[in-house]
């Protein structure tokens, strides 16, 4: 090599401190370009990304041919460069030579490399990617043995391989990606995306409408009662039933009737033959398989049934839909009329409100594994009806009985978990004051 010119083993020493920053950025850009946005633009024919996706397929094999190349490149620097620091300094260039050539690397063939990478990933994997797939083919024997090797040690250390199910996304990873997305995809598809992940762990006891609320026909009532609870019903789909609800009957279809009832020909004979069959749902159904039911059966209401069979509420498929796209009725920014603001911060809520709307309404985070309703809530809490202006607290929300009535909790008072008592109280001295 002594022969060889100093300039002309500076030009090698830079080519490379470049090849090994080459080499240094690729892995960074390999091992971090998206892999989902890589596989959509390899399904759709883009040739780069199908070419780095097959590369991808087999990591271990890859790393261990980025590996060879890197530590090829840097041995050969650091030989070129112990041989012109003889050739300029003798044997003391050697140390100056190894500090100079460490930081040379660090700087020019790992931080800035890879700090690019990161920034241009894909860019820097598609050219990697076109590099690499003749560079396997002639390495592949020495990549394989090195990978053997590798395999082996790894044996011995038992550490085994990620199943392909674990790269997979959980639905929290996958939540957490959605609310990641903010400025590419719109506020109210994202919105809709995570309700559509939360299906899997509402039941159908958590938003159907309770037993006690359901309205329906007797069909044993006064024909002239049957007749004006059709005509007014505010529902499109009712049931009916006998003398008790536990005695269903059907659903009646109004939409189905409208020609009847406009020509006056409605009987009760008429309203008997277009009852259709109940469609049962057992508690605890989660709304995912709900909604698929729903989708096989060709139906859109359903009962849902304790293990007893006795009805617990009734659902509809509308109910679902609106777990994911929002109430179809309401304005999104205004509370429903179940629960009321107050000026001092604190709501007006119904019993009968129910925890998750509650939730979904305020933002809050009260929990939903218990009772389902306010009025529930306040019966676990004392064991019993309690009387008017009882309080409690429930995880850090201070609540107030405004009302009860018929062995039911009318009305509540419920401030935030934050409520300020010195605020309220300064407010009471204001309003003595000023009185």
């Amino acid at each position: 090599m002594n022969s060889i010119p100093i300039s002309a083993l500076f030009s090698i020493l830079v080519l490379l401190v470049l090849i090994s920053g080459f080499f240094s950025g690729s892995e960074t850009a390999l091992m971090t370009v998206n892999r989902y946005r890589l596989r959509h633009q390899a399904n759709n024919g883009h040739k780069a990304a199908q070419r780095t996706a097959k590369l991808l397929e087999n990591p271990d094999r890859l790393i261990s041919l980025i590996l060879l190349g890197n530590n090829f490149v840097n041995i050969s620097a650091s030989a070129i460069a112990t041989v012109i620091a003889l050739r300029l300094m003798g044997e003391a260039g050697i140390a100056i030579a190894t500090g100079l050539l460490t930081i040379v690397i660090l700087v020019f063939a790992e931080v800035t490399p890879k700090t690019f990478a990161t920034r241009r990933a894909e860019q820097f994997a598609f050219l990697a990617s076109a590099i690499y797939g003749p560079l396997m083919t002639v390495t592949y024997p020495l990549v394989v043995a090195t990978n053997w090797i590798s395999s082996l040690i790894l044996k011995l250390l038992k550490t085994d391989s990620i199943p392909a199910e674990d790269e997979h996304l959980s639905s929290e990873e996958l939540r957490t990606v959605l609310n990641e997305t903010a400025g590419m995809v719109p506020q109210r598809h994202r919105d809709m995306l995570l309700n559509i992940l939360d299906l899997g762990t509402v039941s159908v006891n958590d938003i159907m409408v309770p037993r006690n609320e359901i309205v329906g026909i007797d069909l044993s009532a006064p024909w002239d009662e049957v007749l004006h609870g059709i005509i007014n019903s505010p529902h499109s789909r009712v049931m009916v039933y006998r003398e008790d609800v536990d005695n269903v009957v059907g659903f009646l279809y109004l939409r189905k009737m409208l020609d009847a009832l406009r020509a006056g020909k409605i009987t009760r004979e008429y309203v008997e033959s277009v009852v259709r069959d109940p469609y049962f749902i057992p508690e605890g159904t989660t709304l995912t398989v709900q909604l698929l039911n729903f989708q096989r059966e060709r139906r859109r209401v359903g009962l849902v049934v304790d293990e007893y069979g006795d009805i617990q509420g009734l659902l509809t498929l509308e109910e679902i839909l609106e777990e994911i796209v929002g109430e179809f009725d309401n304005d999104p920014h205004v509370k429903p009329a179940e629960i009321r603001p107050q000026p001092d911060g604190s709501f007006i809520v119904d019993g009968t409100t129910q925890v998750r709307n509650l939730n979904k309404s305020l933002n809050w985070s009260l929990p939903s594994e218990g009772p389902k309703t306010l009025n529930g809530i306040v019966v676990e809490h004392f064991e019993n009806f309690p009387p008017q202006g009882a309080v409690f607290t429930f995880n850090g929300h201070p609540i107030t009985i405004l009302a009860v009535e018929d062995n039911k909790v009318q009305q509540v008072r419920i401030e935030p978990a934050d409520f300020d008592e010195a605020d309220e109280d300064a407010k009471n001295t204001d309003i003595a004051s000023s009185s």
